[in-house]
C-alpha cells in the first residue's frame, strides 16, 4: 500500500556538475640521489615515488646532506621548502649504497672518552669492520656505531667489550660514492624478467600509486646530460598513456658547456633541447655559499607560483627568489644585465637576472624559436593546456561506459563549461570552452561508443615586451611661457 502523504517534502538528488579533480600541474617530481644509507632501510627508497610535504617528511623518506653536488634530491628538498616554502614534492632516489659504494680505505681512530670519530662520510655500517688492534669487534656487542648529523660516525665502546681500555681502532670496509651514480641510473629502464622499473620509467608509478598526476619532472643536474634531458623529454608524454606534464632542466654551465651567454645557444642544440614541454635554465644560484642547480630552484620557483594562484598553472617568469647572486657549475659568477639575459631568452632558454633583486627571467619552451605557436612557444600557455587536458580525464574518467546519451554529453558540455567560465573570470584565460559537435560525431562513430568534444583554449600570452613612446610637446613649452 501506498504511503499515504500530506503536508510538505523536500527530496535531494546528486549534484549536476560534476567536483572538479585537480590534476596538480606543479607538482614537482624529482629524480636523482639521496643519502639512503642514513635509513634504517635504505631499501624503501630506492627507486620509488615518495611523497613528502614538509622538509622532515623528506628527510624520514630519503635522509639528508648539504653536499648538493652529491645528493641533488637533497637540493630539491632545500630549495623547495627552505628557499621557497612549497609542497609537495615526490622524490625518486636512484642511488643503491650496494650499488654506487667504495671500499673506504683501512684507517686509525682515536678514542676519546670511550668514543671514535670516522670523519669520512657515507660510510655503511652494516659493511664497518673495526678493529682493536687484532681483535675484530663485534657491533652491538662490543661497540654501537651511529651516523651524526653532518654524516660523520661516530663509534661508542660498550664497557666490557673486546674494546674496553683502547686508545684507537682501526677501521675499514664500504662507503657510498654517489659519483658512481651515472646518466643511465637517471634515464633507467625495466628489467626485463622481474619487471622492476627504475629511474625515469618510476614516473609511471606516481599517478597508481600516490593518486597525483605529475606536473614538474626534474632531475637537477643530471639533466645537463643530453641523455637525461633527451629522456626527460620523453617522459613528459602519455605518462600511463594520457597524462601531460612539463620538464626543466639544466643548460650546462660546466667548462664544457656553456660558460658564457653567447654560448647558451650551441649548447641547447648540444642537449637536443627543442620539446614544447621542455624548459631550459642557464646559470646556477648562491644562496650565502651554497650552490643550487637552476631547475631545482626554477621548479621549486614554478610550483610556488602556481600554489599562489590557486593552484592554477601561471607564469613564473619574472617573479622574485631569495638568492644572492648567479654563477656558473663550477661557482664562478656571472653578472647578466637585461640585454645579455634577453639573448639567452632569445635562444628559448631562462636564466636569472638582477633587478632590484634576483628572478627567475624567461618565458619562452625549448621548442622556440623554432616553433612559435603560442601553445607550444610560452611556457605559461603550454603548462595551462596540459594542465586542463590532465583535470578532464580526471574529472570525467568516472563517465566511461555510460549510456552514450544526450544527458552525458550536456552533464560534460554543462560541467566542463562551468569550471571554464570560472577561469575566464579571474582572468586565467581568454576562452575556455567546450562544445559537442555534430559534424565530428558521425553515426558510425557514436554506434561504436566513441564521442568526440571540441574544448577551446585561450590562455593569456604574458605581456613579454611593453613599450612606453616618450615625446617631446614643443606646443606645450610654447602654452606654458605665453
Amino acid at each position: 500500500m501506498a504511503l499515504y502523504r500530506h503536508g510538505i517534502y523536500v527530496s535531494e538528488q546528486a549534484t549536476g556538475m560534476i567536483a572538479p579533480l585537480n590534476g596538480t600541474a606543479g607538482l614537482q617530481v624529482v629524480v636523482g640521489t639521496a643519502p639512503v644509507h642514513l635509513l634504517e632501510n635504505p631499501a624503501d627508497a630506492i627507486n620509488k615515488p615518495l611523497l613528502v610535504y614538509s622538509k622532515a617528511e623528506a628527510i624520514a623518506a630519503v635522509g639528508y646532506s648539504d653536499d648538493f653536488a652529491s645528493y641533488t634530491l637533497c637540493e630539491a628538498i632545500s630549495a623547495a621548502f627552505s628557499v621557497v616554502n612549497v609542497a609537495p614534492l615526490v622524490l625518486i632516489n636512484v642511488l643503491d649504497p650496494g650499488k654506487h659504494s667504495a671500499d673506504l680505505a683501512e684507517t686509525t681512530v682515536q678514542i676519546n672518552s670511550g668514543v671514535a670519530v670516522i670523519e669520512e662520510k657515507g660510510v655503511l655500517l652494516a659493511e664497518m669492520k673495526v678493529k682493536n688492534g687484532e681483535t675484530e669487534l663485534a657491533a652491538d656487542v662490543d661497540y654501537t656505531a651511529v651516523y651524526n648529523a653532518d654524516g660523520t660516525v661516530s663509534i661508542v665502546l660498550i664497557e666490557g667489550g673486546a674494546g674496553d681500555g683502547a686508545t684507537n681502532l682501526t677501521v675499514s670496509g664500504k662507503k657510498v660514492d654517489a659519483k658512481l651514480v651515472t646518466a643511465a641510473d637517471i634515464v633507467g629502464g625495466v628489467d626485463a624478467a622481474t619487471g622492476k622499473e627504475t629511474g625515469l620509467e618510476v614516473v609511471r608509478q606516481v599517478y597508481p600509486k600516490l593518486g597525483l598526476t605529475p606536473g614538474i619532472l626534474v632531475a637537477p643536474r643530471y639533466s645537463a646530460d643530453a641523455t637525461v634531458s633527451a629522456a626527460l623529454q620523453a617522459k613528459t608524454k602519455e605518462i600511463n598513456g594520457v597524462f601531460k606534464c612539463v620538464c626543466i632542466a639544466d643548460v650546462d654551465s660546466s667548462e664544457n658547456g656553456a660558460t658564457k651567454y653567447a654560448d647558451v645557444k650551441e649548447q641547447k642544440e648540444a642537449q637536443a633541447l627543442t620539446d614544447p614541454n621542455a624548459y631550459g635554465v642557464w646559470g646556477y644560484c648562491k644562496l650565502g655559499e651554497v650552490m643550487y642547480s637552476g631547475s631545482a630552484l626554477a621548479a621549486a620557483l614554478t610550483a610556488y607560483t602556481d600554489a599562489a594562484n590557486d593552484d592554477i598553472p601561471a607564469n613564473p617568469s619574472n617573479k622574485p627568489i631569495a638568492i644572492s647572486a648567479m654563477c656558473l657549475a663550477d661557482g664562478t659568477e656571472v653578472l647578466l644585465d637585461q640585454d645579455q639575459a634577453n639573448v639567452v631568452n632569445s635562444y628559448g632558454i631562462a636564466t636569472w637576472l638582477n633587478m632590484n633583486g634576483f628572478r627567475l627571467w624567461g618565458n619562452r619552451t625549448c621548442a622556440y624559436p623554432g616553433n612559435t605557436d603560442p601553445k607550444d612557444s610560452f611556457f605559461s600557455c603550454r603548462r595551462y593546456m596540459s594542465w586542463r587536458a590532465n583535470s578532464f580525464i580526471l574529472t570525467y574518467f568516472q563517465k566511461v561506459d555510460s549510456p552514450l546519451n544526450k544527458r552525458l554529453i550536456e552533464a560534460i558540455v554543462d560541467s566542463e563549461n562551468v569550471r571554464g567560465n570560472s577561469y575566464v573570470a579571474i582572468g586565467a584565460a581568454a576562452r575556455d570552452e567546450i562544445v559537442y559537435l555534430e559534424e565530428e560525431n558521425p553515426v558510425t562513430d557514436l554506434m561504436n561508443g566513441k564521442i568526440t568534444f571540441h574544448q577551446y583554449m585561450t590562455p593569456y600570452t604574458p605581456a613579454e615586451d611593453i613599450e612606453d613612446i616618450i615625446e617631446f610637446d614643443p606646443d606645450a613649452l610654447v602654452s606654458a611661457l605665453s
